[in-house]
């Protein structure tokens, strides 16, 4: 049986996290099912953007490298990731891309697994990983001296952990699907088979309880933009477990990682902990955006986060059942809790023109290759209400077949 609206407003006026939508700007007639792309603007962020300009950096200038504690910045947003992620402060360092963050950890892990065992020569993955862990792989694997295989399989990451398996790159939260992957489990096949796991999180940090320690993670990144939100290109966060951190290598050893930057000295000595993964100067104003983003978790459990995730998108499941079955839409996300991150995808043969009708019409998702449409439920300020308003647009426009307007098949280099 359908819901109805009354009912979503019930559910809304009973939501203990309800409050937290007041820590977001939010454009007035648009339902936002995209957080899992670009989080929404915290409103502190706009005042502390203006703060950190104007004042620090205006009257400051650069005298607030000390005085508002500019160069802490990363340790200090690092260490609140942290807390979000069941990790200890000094585990946690926000800086740089996600990308680059593979980088130095997957080159790193290679060199650290070829001291003991120069035999293991494979890089594994999934086939269905995101795609610039992908090219970073790629990208190491064709440096000169380089002779690592990239394997991918489709399913399966445990059976193929092998004697050959250095590092395995896994993206716990699968961003066309929203599979999830269990770390813990994994985690242990991983030590039973003498290889090291690096956890891409992006899609998992702000929207699912990760339990970095509790569930025996080394290495892990993340970005800052998606639930964590921090703003387009907000910078990334990268995880070592403290055991590993006095030994780890560091490829990108730039001046911030030094154990005494401000020396000077022309001869490269890594920081004793987490700054050692520091590489050039920090974003201050991405930084200062990003902790803003952070600061709207305050007061949120992860597992009332969890509850209210998984009960967002099991209405919108079946609403799309009940309302728009008879359109053609299969949804690819599993149904189990238990491998289910913050999002839901539905194949359709026209997805990318009923993803662009739908936006049209103030509901905002996105679209992935080749017939995905996707939607990203954040608790933090998706409401039931949202959802009900939602699958009635995607209904109108099945129903009128507004899709269909040559407009709508015209591709955007930002789908």
């Amino acid at each position: 049986m359908n819901a109805t609206r009354a009912e979503c407003e019930a559910l809304d006026l009973s939501d203990k996290l309800a409050f937290a939508r007041e820590r977001f700007r939010l454009p007035e007639g648009v339902v936002y099912l995209d957080g899992n792309s670009l989080g929404a603007l915290p409103v502190a962020t706009m005042a502390r953007l203006g703060e950190a300009v104007c004042q620090e950096w205006g009257d400051g200038l650069i005298r607030s490298w000390n005085r508002a504690n500019w160069v802490s910045l990363p340790q200090r947003v690092g260490s609140t990731i942290a807390g979000l992620l069941g990790a200890e402060s000094q585990e946690i360092v926000a800086t740089d891309s996600t990308s680059v963050n593979i980088f130095k950890l997957l080159a790193g892990a290679l060199a650290l697994v070829s001291r003991k065992d120069n035999m293991r020569r494979v890089i594994l993955s999934e086939r269905d990983n995101f795609p610039t862990d992908l090219y970073v792989a790629q990208g190491i694997n064709a440096a000169p001296g380089r002779d690592y295989e990239l394997r991918l399989v489709d399913d399966d990451i445990e059976a193929a952990l092998d004697e050959r398996v250095a590092v395995a790159l896994i993206t716990q939260v699968n961003y066309r699907t929203g599979r999830m992957h269990d770390m813990k489990r994994l985690n242990a096949a991983a030590k039973k088979a003498g290889t090291r796991i690096i956890w891409d999180l992006s899609h998992s940090a702000g929207a699912i309880p990760v339990e970095l320690n509790k569930n025996g993670a080394e290495l892990a990144v993340g970005c800052g933009y998606k639930y964590l939100n921090g703003g387009p290109g907000a910078p990334a966060f990268l995880y070592v477990v403290k055991t590993l951190q006095h030994d780890f290598p560091t490829p990108l050893s730039g001046w911030f990682g030094h154990a005494a930057p401000f020396d000077f000295n022309i001869e490269y000595v890594p920081a004793p902990g987490i700054e050692r993964f520091l590489c050039g100067t920090p974003s201050v104003l991405a930084l200062a955006a990003l902790d803003c983003g952070l600061a709207t978790f305050a007061g949120i459990s992860m597992s009332d986060l969890r509850r209210k995730s998984l009960s967002l998108s099991d209405l919108f499941w079946k609403m799309m059942d009940a309302c728009c079955g008879q359109f053609g839409f299969t949804c690819v996300s599993p149904r189990d809790h238990a491998l289910r991150g913050s999002q839901l995808s539905f194949a359709h043969q026209h997805g990318y023109a009923i993803m662009q009708a739908i936006i049209d019409r103030g509901v905002i998702g996105d679209f992935r290759q080749p017939d995905l449409l996707r939607f990203g439920f954040t608790p933090l300020y998706s409401r039931y209400t949202d959802i009900w308003d939602a699958v009635m647009v995607v209904r109108e426009v099945m129903q009128s077949g507004a899709w269909k307007a040559d407009r709508y098949r015209q591709r955007s280099k930002v789908t």
